[in-house]
């Protein structure tokens, strides 16, 4: 299974379909499919062959999405950087790979100088921008335009494509290795748990340097459908771009549809193009959900559950399970059934398989899964037991096979020697018709070990207590998993590259002294 197949079937079959739109900029799959071995002549050139690394640091572009297939067509392995990253954390990564290219946009010029005057091995700068290529940098253009086309290297099988760098928000970070046959497999994967792979077109909002943003990248390739890159998540920019270019499919995460719900400028863009909205990477509130379908009824919802380790993603809940009523309204919750070729099961403390309905550790077994941790073989043993993906997300499965999410086992709360589950509490607070934003973390308490602790923001002219609130969750949920304080917040909560609320931004203040003892 060569990654490189997905480019070349895309040109074979679609070869007038535009393949790119980026902002006044559009080329054809015909075009982009003379442009990336040419790309990949020149990386060659460069040195990146046999397996050895190119990095990027930029937004989302069209080249970058050519730069996905010239580093494998070249013979190379591909480190996309986070652009959130510190200069010092992306060091770390280019220490990591020991990548010797590096390509950059006009957003990380400034910090490209600094990385390759700190690092020996990082040779060469590529600039992938639009304006005049920098002192001391090689324009993309100039690259493609200067060399002949290669032939494919024929990466395959076990070959590293790709490393996605984790967060590391709580140790360094971890590159997550992807093979060609594991990426093949994960899109082949997905497009079989879409509802149409016809005539699609994606708005990216997520980097390419995280999975959200790199499987569609991919998918949208192999149907042949169109690639729309946005430099990031703005909910404007979104609505313009759906509109302007009638797009079919996008992926989301719960806080980024809520900043659409609520953008005052909903009402004047025709959204009814986008057919797909995938969301998944945080609970989605029941209430946000009944918002977005009546806001939106023209689009159908996916969830999907995984992580970058699973290829993206483990199970999904599909449009015909979003229902609010009926004997199978409780499936809401859930996060679906696996993907074809996936198993999922729930693994107890002792090492058994839970019953049904019995909470415990999610593991994911299938083709999809990552070869393990570059450099790392201890935290690749860690994760990555007997086959199977150990993911550190409490759940239950049902009797039907639906999975629940509890809770990752980090974000739970234990409160007196009960355990709560901040999704439980979160989607209560959702109810609340004040709360635009809310997440769950555990506090210190003298008395109880952890006590529940809510931090929320309110819609504009909304008003609310921390007694209102309080007394609002008692309604629904028993007391012990109610908060127990509320912190309002102005600004939007902090979140991830991928819209994550980051809730150990939120937690690790209150514990600066202290030990959980969980």
């Amino acid at each position: 299974m060569q990654g490189t197949q997905m480019l070349k079937q895309a040109v074979a079959a679609q070869p007038r379909r535009v393949a790119t739109i980026c902002g006044d900029r559009q080329r054809t799959w015909r075009e982009v499919g003379e442009r990336v071995p040419r790309l990949a002549a020149a990386l060659h050139e460069l040195g990146a062959t046999d397996g050895r690394f190119v990095a990027a640091l930029s937004l989302n572009s069209d080249r970058y999405i050519e730069l996905f297939f010239a580093v494998p067509w070249a013979g190379a392995a591909f480190a996309p950087l986070n652009i959130r990253w510190s200069s010092s954390e992306n060091v770390y990564a280019l220490t990591d790979s020991k990548a010797s290219v590096l390509f950059v946009d006009d957003s990380f010029i400034e910090q490209a100088v600094e990385l390759k005057a700190r690092l020996p091995w990082l040779k060469t700068l590529v600039y992938m921008g639009d304006g005049a290529t920098p002192a001391g940098m090689l324009a993309y253009e100039s690259l493609i335009d200067s060399h002949q086309p290669m032939e494919d290297a024929n990466r395959q099988g076990e070959d590293l494509w790709v490393i996605f760098y984790t967060g590391g928000t709580t140790a360094q970070p971890k590159g997550v290795m992807m093979s060609h046959r594991g990426l093949f497999v994960a899109t082949v994967t997905y497009l079989a748990m879409l509802p149409s792979i016809e005539n699609l077109s994606f708005a990216y909002v997520a980097g390419y340097f995280h999975f959200a943003a790199a499987s569609a990248l991919l998918y949208i390739t192999m149907a042949g459908g169109t690639h729309l890159p946005l430099p990031k998540f703005d909910p404007l920019l979104v609505m313009q771009t759906i509109s302007r270019n009638k797009v079919s499919n996008i992926v989301l995460v719960p806080t980024m549809i809520n900043m659409l719900l609520n953008h005052p400028d909903i009402e004047s863009y025709d959204l009814s193009s986008l057919e797909t909205c995938v969301y998944g990477g945080s609970p989605m509130p029941e209430a946000l959900m009944m918002q977005a379908m009546r806001t939106l009824p023209s689009w159908r919802f996916y969830q999907i559950f995984g992580m970058t380790e699973t290829g993206g993603f483990a199970t999904m809940l599909r449009w015909s399970d979003h229902t609010m009523q009926g004997p199978h309204a409780h499936r809401m919750r859930s996060c679906g059934q696996p993907a074809p070729g996936i198993e999922v099961k729930v693994v107890l403390p002792d090492g058994s398989t839970a019953a049904t309905d019995c909470l415990g550790e999610i593991a994911v077994r299938g083709a999809t899964l990552m070869s393990g941790y570059f450099n790392n073989p201890a935290a690749t043993a860690a994760v990555l037991r007997d086959g199977w993906m150990f993911t550190g997300d409490a759940g239950t499965v049902d009797g039907d096979g639906y999975l629940y999410v509890a809770d990752r086992v980090k974000d739970m709360v234990v409160t007196g020697g009960e355990n709560v589950y901040s999704i439980e509490v979160e989607r209560v607070l959702f109810m609340h018709p004040a709360v635009r934003e809310a997440a769950v973390i555990g506090v210190p308490s003298d008395q109880w070990g952890e006590s529940v602790h809510a931090v929320v923001v309110l819609k504009d002219a909304m008003t609310a207590t921390a007694e209102d609130i309080m007394a609002f969750c008692r309604q629904h949920i028993g007391s012990y998993k109610c908060p127990r304080s509320v912190e309002f917040r102005r600004d939007p909560l902090p979140v991830s590259p991928v819209g994550k609320v980051r809730k150990n931004d939120l937690r690790d203040p209150y514990w600066v002294g202290h030990s959980r003892k969980i």
